[in-house]
């Protein structure tokens, strides 16, 4: 996927896009996997990320929302990453299938830089 059609896919104004298309905007390195997962399988496996994260006190933005959305999508969704450019951030985006939109995005600071 190249970057500019990434960056028209961020154009949510929750706070995880708006610092995702950041990243993105200031260099960040991204990758789009080929295929697809459940979306109830991604919402099991997020919530139990949430659940670690916040145990353990790991800074997240829109987690809580992107595991809501994902329980609630019927479509098989296709997953992309986000990394800062400081290593500061990383970014998960759950789109459709085809890819043509985005589902939601979460991100979570990384603990070690």
């Amino acid at each position: 996927m190249e970057r500019e059609l990434l960056e028209r896919l961020l154009v949510g104004d929750d706070e995880a896009s708006v610092a995702a298309l950041a990243a993105l905007r200031c260099g960040g390195s991204y990758v789009v996997w080929d295929g697809t997962t459940a979306a109830e399988l991604l919402a099991h496996v997020y919530a139990r990320r949430l659940r670690h994260t916040r145990r353990r006190g790991i800074e997240t933005t829109n987690l809580a929302h992107a595991v809501s959305l994902l329980g609630q999508h019927q479509l098989p969704i296709r997953l992309g990453q986000i990394r800062a450019v400081d290593g500061s951030w990383t970014f998960m985006l759950f789109l459709t299938e085809d890819g043509s939109r985005m589902v939601t995005c979460t991100g979570v600071r990384r603990t070690s830089v």
